[in-house]
């Protein structure tokens, strides 16, 4: 990661330390090095540079492409580690993108849900993470934020001082699949991957991934 990345990385230590009660659990558990996926719930635009200040690790992320209509941000943007992904349906470029960083052992954030919960709770994750997951068996460090759905915008400050949590599980692994994968599958892993992250956020952010929405689809 280049200088700008890491400059960002320390002005949001400091914008998250002054303006919030920021807390960071389980930073133990991250990998220090090799290749590595990191799952995470989706409540707000303030989620990658949480996980950027919180995660001790370069971090390459994948953004919509309106966010680099112009050559300034795209520069900005793909100086931070972000690379443009279309959201209307499978992005092959993107997946070969990732799977390339995770070869040269780098680490890559994902949010399967795809977009922002509108209720603070967890949306059902789409496939995509699985496929990437098991084509690279990289290890999945699953990531559970609670609170940044206080902060509206990247122009409104965290006030008052809003309690954000990030708290990070224990690396695992897919089991090695051969030939094509199908969509239920994909589908039941990604559900596997999102159960993960669901235990680490109180149960009223657990939304789709609920324990008594669980009972309700397998009944």
């Amino acid at each position: 990661m280049g200088v700008s990345y890491w400059a960002g990385s320390t002005l949001a230590k400091l914008c998250f330390t002054a303006f919030a009660r920021w807390e960071v659990e389980g930073k133990e558990a991250v990998p220090p090095k090799g290749p590595l996926i990191v799952v995470s719930n989706h409540l707000s635009n303030a989620d990658p540079p949480v996980l950027v200040a919180s995660i001790p690790r370069g971090l390459h992320f994948l953004g919509k492409r309106g966010l680099f209509a112009n050559p300034l941000s795209a520069s900005f943007f793909t100086a931070v580690g972000v690379h443009p992904v279309n959201r209307d349906g499978t992005d092959v470029e993107a997946l070969r993108w990732n799977l390339e960083l995770l070869k040269r052992d780098q680490a890559t954030v994902l949010f399967p849900e795809g977009v922002r919960s509108r209720n603070g709770g967890m949306n059902k994750g789409v496939p995509g993470v699985a496929y990437l997951a098991t084509r690279s068996q990289a290890p999945i460090l699953p990531v559970g934020i609670t609170g940044t759905e206080n902060i509206r915008s990247y122009g409104r400050l965290p006030f008052p001082l809003c309690r954000i949590v990030v708290r990070m599980g224990d690396p695992f692994t897919l089991p090695v699949l051969e030939g094509k994968l199908s969509r239920p599958l994909l589908e039941h892993l990604t559900d596997m991957i999102m159960y993960r992250v669901a235990a680490l956020v109180p149960p009223r952010y657990r939304g789709y991934y609920t324990e008594q929405g669980a009972r309700s689809r397998t009944s």
